[in-house]
Protein backbone atom coordinates (compact mmCIF):
# COMPACT_ATOMS: atom_id res chain seq x y z
CA UNK A 1 0.00 0.00 0.00
CA UNK A 2 1.41 3.91 -0.77
CA UNK A 3 2.13 5.33 2.11
CA UNK A 4 0.53 8.48 3.05
CA UNK A 5 0.55 11.35 5.57
CA UNK A 6 -1.47 9.86 7.73
CA UNK A 7 1.16 7.13 8.48
CA UNK A 8 3.89 10.04 8.40
CA UNK A 9 1.99 11.51 10.86
CA UNK A 10 1.56 8.28 13.41
CA UNK A 11 5.04 7.20 13.10
CA UNK A 12 6.17 10.71 14.12
CA UNK A 13 3.43 10.97 16.92
CA UNK A 14 2.61 14.43 15.87
CA UNK A 15 -0.94 15.78 14.15
CA UNK A 16 -2.02 15.10 10.50
CA UNK A 17 -1.61 19.04 10.39
CA UNK A 18 1.83 19.23 11.97
CA UNK A 19 2.50 17.01 8.75
CA UNK A 20 1.28 19.26 6.45
CA UNK A 21 3.26 22.26 7.65
CA UNK A 22 6.31 20.74 7.61
CA UNK A 23 5.93 19.46 4.30
CA UNK A 24 4.65 22.70 2.72
CA UNK A 25 7.50 24.77 4.57
CA UNK A 26 5.37 27.21 6.56
CA UNK A 27 8.44 27.26 9.16
CA UNK A 28 6.20 27.17 12.16
CA UNK A 29 7.67 24.15 13.35
CA UNK A 30 9.06 23.63 16.38
CA UNK A 31 12.77 22.04 15.40
CA UNK A 32 12.14 19.56 17.41
CA UNK A 33 9.13 18.53 15.61
CA UNK A 34 10.72 18.62 12.27
CA UNK A 35 13.44 16.54 13.18
CA UNK A 36 11.00 13.99 14.24
CA UNK A 37 8.69 14.28 10.84
CA UNK A 38 11.30 14.51 8.71
CA UNK A 39 12.92 11.02 10.22
CA UNK A 40 9.67 9.62 9.88
CA UNK A 41 9.33 11.03 5.69
CA UNK A 42 12.69 9.31 5.31
CA UNK A 43 11.72 6.37 6.98
CA UNK A 44 8.42 5.75 5.16
CA UNK A 45 9.88 7.10 2.15
CA UNK A 46 6.84 8.99 1.75
CA UNK A 47 6.43 11.79 -0.98
CA UNK A 48 4.09 14.61 -1.34
CA UNK A 49 1.19 14.12 -3.79
CA UNK A 50 1.46 17.41 -6.00
CA UNK A 51 -1.69 16.77 -7.74
CA UNK A 52 -3.63 16.49 -4.74
CA UNK A 53 -2.09 19.81 -3.00
CA UNK A 54 -2.32 21.80 -6.20
CA UNK A 55 -5.98 20.71 -5.98
CA UNK A 56 -6.10 21.57 -2.26
CA UNK A 57 -4.93 25.45 -3.43
CA UNK A 58 -5.25 28.45 -5.22
CA UNK A 59 -1.62 28.23 -6.46
CA UNK A 60 0.48 24.90 -7.27
CA UNK A 61 3.38 24.08 -5.71
CA UNK A 62 5.26 24.88 -9.11
CA UNK A 63 7.65 27.08 -9.88
CA UNK A 64 8.48 28.72 -13.43
CA UNK A 65 12.24 29.21 -15.06
CA UNK A 66 11.84 32.23 -17.60
CA UNK A 67 15.22 32.81 -19.53
CA UNK A 68 16.61 34.18 -23.01
CA UNK A 69 20.01 33.65 -22.03
CA UNK A 70 21.86 31.76 -24.91
CA UNK A 71 24.69 30.23 -22.86
CA UNK A 72 24.16 26.51 -22.56
CA UNK A 73 26.30 26.49 -19.28
CA UNK A 74 24.70 29.27 -17.79
CA UNK A 75 21.40 27.99 -18.44
CA UNK A 76 22.00 24.27 -17.02
CA UNK A 77 23.90 25.12 -14.08
CA UNK A 78 20.90 27.13 -13.42
CA UNK A 79 18.18 24.61 -14.13
CA UNK A 80 19.88 22.69 -11.76
CA UNK A 81 20.02 24.77 -9.02
CA UNK A 82 16.47 25.50 -9.21
CA UNK A 83 16.21 21.74 -9.59
CA UNK A 84 18.14 21.15 -6.51
CA UNK A 85 15.95 23.21 -4.07
CA UNK A 86 12.42 22.56 -5.62
CA UNK A 87 13.21 18.47 -5.26
CA UNK A 88 14.21 19.37 -1.21
CA UNK A 89 10.92 21.60 -0.74
CA UNK A 90 8.55 19.45 -2.90
CA UNK A 91 8.26 21.87 -5.89
CA UNK A 92 7.72 20.85 -9.33
CA UNK A 93 9.52 22.99 -12.28
CA UNK A 94 8.27 24.46 -15.20
CA UNK A 95 11.05 25.83 -17.53
CA UNK A 96 10.36 28.37 -20.08
CA UNK A 97 12.85 29.36 -22.65
CA UNK A 98 12.45 32.98 -24.75
CA UNK A 99 13.98 33.76 -27.84
CA UNK A 100 13.71 37.68 -27.49
CA UNK A 101 12.08 40.39 -25.43
CA UNK A 102 9.20 40.94 -27.81
CA UNK A 103 5.91 42.71 -27.08
CA UNK A 104 3.90 39.29 -26.91
CA UNK A 105 6.42 38.05 -24.10
CA UNK A 106 4.45 39.50 -20.78
CA UNK A 107 0.92 37.77 -22.39
CA UNK A 108 2.98 34.54 -23.46
CA UNK A 109 3.90 34.54 -19.06
CA UNK A 110 0.49 35.69 -18.28
CA UNK A 111 -1.06 32.62 -19.83
CA UNK A 112 1.83 30.09 -18.48
CA UNK A 113 0.92 31.81 -15.09
CA UNK A 114 -2.63 31.06 -15.17
CA UNK A 115 -2.98 27.63 -17.26
CA UNK A 116 0.10 25.72 -15.08
CA UNK A 117 -1.52 27.25 -11.79
CA UNK A 118 2.18 28.62 -10.83
CA UNK A 119 3.41 29.94 -7.75
CA UNK A 120 5.96 32.07 -8.70
CA UNK A 121 8.73 32.75 -11.23
CA UNK A 122 12.70 33.00 -11.38
CA UNK A 123 13.95 35.26 -14.06
CA UNK A 124 17.99 35.12 -15.18
CA UNK A 125 19.41 37.50 -17.18
CA UNK A 126 19.27 39.39 -19.38
CA UNK A 127 15.26 39.36 -19.03
CA UNK A 128 15.49 40.45 -15.31
CA UNK A 129 17.31 43.42 -16.03
CA UNK A 130 14.98 44.66 -18.15
CA UNK A 131 12.86 47.09 -16.53
CA UNK A 132 10.08 47.44 -19.02
CA UNK A 133 9.82 43.68 -18.66
CA UNK A 134 10.11 43.69 -14.76
CA UNK A 135 7.38 46.85 -14.65
CA UNK A 136 4.82 44.43 -16.44
CA UNK A 137 5.39 41.52 -14.06
CA UNK A 138 4.86 43.02 -11.23
CA UNK A 139 1.19 44.07 -12.81
CA UNK A 140 0.93 39.81 -12.58
CA UNK A 141 -0.58 38.33 -9.14
CA UNK A 142 2.35 36.56 -8.83
CA UNK A 143 5.97 36.45 -6.83
CA UNK A 144 9.25 36.49 -8.63
CA UNK A 145 12.42 36.85 -7.79
CA UNK A 146 15.59 38.26 -10.11
CA UNK A 147 18.86 37.58 -10.79
CA UNK A 148 20.97 40.63 -11.85
CA UNK A 149 24.23 41.95 -11.92
CA UNK A 150 25.25 44.61 -9.73
CA UNK A 151 25.54 45.35 -5.70
CA UNK A 152 23.26 48.55 -5.32
CA UNK A 153 19.87 47.93 -3.67
CA UNK A 154 18.86 51.65 -3.69
CA UNK A 155 16.37 51.16 -6.82
CA UNK A 156 15.18 47.73 -6.21
CA UNK A 157 11.78 47.20 -6.25
CA UNK A 158 11.42 43.51 -6.15
CA UNK A 159 13.61 40.47 -4.64
CA UNK A 160 16.59 40.12 -6.30
CA UNK A 161 19.93 38.34 -6.11
CA UNK A 162 22.78 40.25 -6.62
CA UNK A 163 25.69 39.70 -8.30
CA UNK A 164 28.66 41.63 -7.86
CA UNK A 165 30.43 41.90 -10.93
CA UNK A 166 31.86 44.99 -11.31
CA UNK A 167 33.86 44.52 -7.93
CA UNK A 168 35.16 40.85 -9.29
CA UNK A 169 36.25 42.37 -12.37
CA UNK A 170 38.17 45.07 -10.94
CA UNK A 171 39.99 42.14 -8.95
CA UNK A 172 41.24 40.32 -12.00
CA UNK A 173 42.27 43.62 -13.47
CA UNK A 174 44.13 44.71 -10.48
CA UNK A 175 45.85 40.61 -10.37
CA UNK A 176 47.06 41.75 -14.18
CA UNK A 177 48.32 44.96 -12.70
CA UNK A 178 50.33 43.31 -9.91
CA UNK A 179 51.89 41.04 -12.65
CA UNK A 180 53.54 44.02 -14.08
CA UNK A 181 51.37 44.84 -17.32
CA UNK A 182 49.88 48.47 -18.31
CA UNK A 183 48.87 47.65 -21.45
CA UNK A 184 45.35 45.67 -20.67
CA UNK A 185 42.65 44.58 -23.29
CA UNK A 186 39.45 44.29 -22.34
CA UNK A 187 36.77 42.12 -24.97
CA UNK A 188 33.12 42.62 -23.77
CA UNK A 189 29.40 40.81 -24.49
CA UNK A 190 26.58 41.63 -25.74
CA UNK A 191 25.64 45.72 -24.01
CA UNK A 192 21.71 44.28 -22.98
CA UNK A 193 23.33 42.35 -20.32
CA UNK A 194 24.16 44.45 -17.36
CA UNK A 195 27.30 42.42 -16.53
CA UNK A 196 28.95 43.57 -19.29
CA UNK A 197 28.79 46.93 -18.54
CA UNK A 198 29.42 46.21 -15.00
CA UNK A 199 32.57 44.51 -16.01
CA UNK A 200 33.75 46.94 -17.49
CA UNK A 201 33.13 49.59 -14.91
CA UNK A 202 35.47 47.08 -12.22
CA UNK A 203 38.13 47.03 -15.48
CA UNK A 204 38.29 50.87 -15.77
CA UNK A 205 37.70 51.30 -11.98
CA UNK A 206 41.24 49.45 -11.28
CA UNK A 207 43.01 50.92 -14.49
CA UNK A 208 42.20 54.19 -13.31
CA UNK A 209 43.30 54.01 -9.33
CA UNK A 210 46.65 53.06 -10.42
CA UNK A 211 46.82 56.30 -13.38
CA UNK A 212 47.31 53.45 -16.73
CA UNK A 213 46.42 54.71 -19.94
CA UNK A 214 43.12 52.74 -21.54
CA UNK A 215 43.95 53.19 -25.13
CA UNK A 216 40.41 53.15 -27.05
CA UNK A 217 41.48 50.25 -29.31
CA UNK A 218 41.72 48.01 -26.53
CA UNK A 219 38.28 48.02 -26.31
CA UNK A 220 36.65 45.32 -28.23
CA UNK A 221 32.99 44.98 -28.57
CA UNK A 222 31.84 41.47 -28.65
CA UNK A 223 29.52 38.76 -27.89
CA UNK A 224 29.49 36.14 -25.30
CA UNK A 225 30.92 33.46 -27.46
CA UNK A 226 33.74 31.69 -28.34
CA UNK A 227 34.06 32.86 -32.30
CA UNK A 228 33.87 36.66 -30.80
CA UNK A 229 36.89 36.07 -28.53
CA UNK A 230 38.60 34.58 -31.39
CA UNK A 231 37.93 37.82 -33.79
CA UNK A 232 38.18 40.34 -30.83
CA UNK A 233 41.95 38.73 -29.51
CA UNK A 234 43.11 38.73 -33.42
CA UNK A 235 42.23 42.43 -33.39
CA UNK A 236 43.77 43.46 -30.66
CA UNK A 237 46.91 41.11 -31.90
CA UNK A 238 47.22 43.17 -35.10
CA UNK A 239 47.53 46.54 -33.46
CA UNK A 240 50.85 48.66 -33.49
CA UNK A 241 50.98 48.73 -29.49
CA UNK A 242 49.10 45.59 -28.84
CA UNK A 243 47.73 44.61 -24.92
CA UNK A 244 50.28 42.30 -23.04
CA UNK A 245 47.21 41.17 -21.40
CA UNK A 246 43.56 40.32 -21.97
CA UNK A 247 40.89 40.50 -19.86
CA UNK A 248 37.63 38.64 -21.72
CA UNK A 249 34.16 39.52 -20.39
CA UNK A 250 33.16 35.50 -19.88
CA UNK A 251 35.43 32.26 -20.50
CA UNK A 252 33.98 31.46 -23.85
CA UNK A 253 35.63 34.90 -24.83
CA UNK A 254 38.95 33.86 -23.56
CA UNK A 255 39.11 30.37 -24.28
CA UNK A 256 38.69 31.96 -27.95
CA UNK A 257 40.81 34.99 -27.44
CA UNK A 258 43.48 32.11 -26.44
CA UNK A 259 42.84 30.13 -29.50
CA UNK A 260 43.35 32.98 -31.17
CA UNK A 261 46.76 33.48 -29.76
CA UNK A 262 48.10 30.07 -30.83
CA UNK A 263 47.14 30.60 -34.40
CA UNK A 264 49.07 34.14 -34.14
CA UNK A 265 51.92 32.16 -32.41
CA UNK A 266 51.57 34.09 -28.99
CA UNK A 267 52.55 32.20 -25.93
CA UNK A 268 50.15 32.19 -23.35
CA UNK A 269 51.05 33.21 -21.09
CA UNK A 270 54.75 33.90 -21.76
CA UNK A 271 54.17 36.63 -24.34
CA UNK A 272 50.49 37.42 -23.17
CA UNK A 273 48.26 36.41 -20.13
CA UNK A 274 44.54 36.08 -20.62
CA UNK A 275 41.68 36.23 -17.95
CA UNK A 276 38.31 35.25 -18.29
CA UNK A 277 35.25 35.37 -15.87
CA UNK A 278 32.48 33.05 -14.29
CA UNK A 279 34.62 29.79 -13.69
CA UNK A 280 32.58 27.81 -16.41
CA UNK A 281 33.89 24.61 -17.79
CA UNK A 282 35.68 26.15 -20.30
CA UNK A 283 37.99 27.64 -17.99
CA UNK A 284 39.15 24.23 -16.97
CA UNK A 285 39.04 22.89 -20.48
CA UNK A 286 41.80 25.33 -22.17
CA UNK A 287 45.86 24.72 -22.07
CA UNK A 288 46.82 26.40 -20.06
CA UNK A 289 43.70 26.25 -17.32
CA UNK A 290 42.02 29.98 -17.28
CA UNK A 291 42.51 32.45 -14.67
CA UNK A 292 38.75 33.68 -14.26
CA UNK A 293 36.36 34.73 -11.28
CA UNK A 294 34.55 31.99 -9.90
CA UNK A 295 30.54 32.54 -9.96
CA UNK A 296 28.89 29.83 -8.30
CA UNK A 297 25.72 29.95 -10.72
CA UNK A 298 24.30 26.38 -9.42
CA UNK A 299 23.91 28.02 -5.70
CA UNK A 300 22.77 31.63 -6.59
CA UNK A 301 20.52 29.58 -8.30
CA UNK A 302 19.39 27.13 -5.75
CA UNK A 303 19.71 30.53 -2.90
CA UNK A 304 17.28 32.48 -5.45
CA UNK A 305 14.52 29.37 -5.28
CA UNK A 306 15.17 29.27 -1.54
CA UNK A 307 14.21 32.96 -1.16
CA UNK A 308 11.38 32.91 -3.69
CA UNK A 309 9.44 30.14 -1.94
CA UNK A 310 9.75 31.73 1.14
CA UNK A 311 7.65 34.47 -0.04
CA UNK A 312 5.36 32.17 -1.73
CA UNK A 313 4.80 30.51 1.91
CA UNK A 314 4.61 33.50 3.69
CA UNK A 315 2.14 35.48 1.50
CA UNK A 316 -0.37 32.22 1.56
CA UNK A 317 -0.36 32.63 5.31
CA UNK A 318 -0.36 35.99 4.96
CA UNK A 319 1.95 36.39 7.29
CA UNK A 320 3.17 40.46 8.59
CA UNK A 321 6.40 39.08 8.68
CA UNK A 322 8.63 41.41 5.92
CA UNK A 323 9.24 39.30 2.94
CA UNK A 324 13.35 38.36 2.23
CA UNK A 325 14.06 40.58 -0.21
CA UNK A 326 18.04 40.84 -1.61
CA UNK A 327 20.96 37.91 -1.45
CA UNK A 328 24.85 39.43 -2.41
CA UNK A 329 27.03 37.43 -4.33
CA UNK A 330 30.40 38.95 -5.31
CA UNK A 331 32.59 36.04 -7.49
CA UNK A 332 36.15 35.25 -6.07
CA UNK A 333 39.06 35.16 -8.22
CA UNK A 334 40.57 31.71 -9.30
CA UNK A 335 44.14 32.15 -10.01
CA UNK A 336 45.46 29.66 -13.11
CA UNK A 337 48.22 29.33 -15.35
CA UNK A 338 47.59 31.80 -18.21
CA UNK A 339 48.30 34.51 -16.44
CA UNK A 340 51.92 35.33 -15.48
CA UNK A 341 53.83 38.48 -15.07
CA UNK A 342 55.39 40.49 -17.60
CA UNK A 343 58.94 41.29 -18.42
CA UNK A 344 59.30 44.36 -20.04
CA UNK A 345 62.34 44.46 -22.49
Amino acid sequence: MKTTIKDVADLAGVSFKTVSRVINNEGSVKPDTLEKVKKAIQQLNYHPNNAARNLAGSKAFSLGFIYNNPNAYYVIDMQNGILDECKERGYELLIHPCESVSESMIEEIRQMVKRSQLSGLIICPPLSESPDMMDQLADLDIQFIRIVSGSDESNLTSPCVLIHDREASDEITEHLISLNHEKIGFISGEQIHKSTIERYQGYLAAMQRHNLEVDPDWIVEGQYSFDSGVKGAQKLLSLDNPPTAIFACNDEIAAGALFAARLSGVEVPNQLSIAGFEDSPFSRQTIPKLTTAAQPTREIARQATRFLIQNVVAQRQQSTAKSLNHQHYQPSLVLRDSTSQFHKA
